[in-house]
């Protein structure tokens, strides 16, 4: 081998050549639209289908009807539609991921007697009388145990 294989002026004729301005190929390179629009449409219109169970006078497994009114429920679900939206996209393991780690995670989560729609049910709806309160937290004084907890070098600390 030589050295002139790898010579700058061999590169900077490859990268004249190509030319990214050309637009071919950005079809490909699109996003693919989402089968779903919002959380809501993907949690009415198919996961309530698709995770169907006996939820009426359950003790154990709560669902509120109102799911939308309850932050945690909010997200979790959102994950959820996020994680299928690209999972969904994999013709091999995908949908079995998406099970395996998001829908089989969230949801027992979701359901638990002590979760997100603790007071509601399927039978009696969303109860407005259980105000969800904020986990509880003590305002950080330190300087040194923030920098610690984020992303600042350690030399940033005086």
């Amino acid at each position: 081998m030589t050295d002139d294989l790898f010579l700058d002026e061999e590169l900077a004729d490859a990268a004249d050549d190509y030319d990214d301005t050309s637009g071919e190929g950005d079809a490909e390179e699109a996003a693919p639209e989402p089968e779903f629009t919002s959380v809501y449409e993907f949690v009415e219109t198919h996961l309530v289908f698709l995770y169907a169970r006996k939820l009426a006078h359950k003790q154990d497994r709560r669902w509120c009807p109102r799911w939308f009114e309850h932050p945690e429920a909010v997200s979790r679900l959102e994950a959820l539609w996020r994680a299928y939206e690209s999972l969904r996209l994999d013709p091999g393991t995908g949908m079995s991921v998406w099970w395996r780690d998001h829908a089989d995670h969230h949801m027992p989560a979701l359901f638990a007697t002590d979760g997100p729609f603790e007071g509601c049910s399927v039978d009696r709806g969303h109860n407005t009388d259980l105000a969800a309160t904020a986990l509880p937290t003590d305002e950080m004084d330190d300087l040194n145990l923030r920098v610690a907890m984020s992303t600042l070098a350690p030399e940033t600390v005086s």
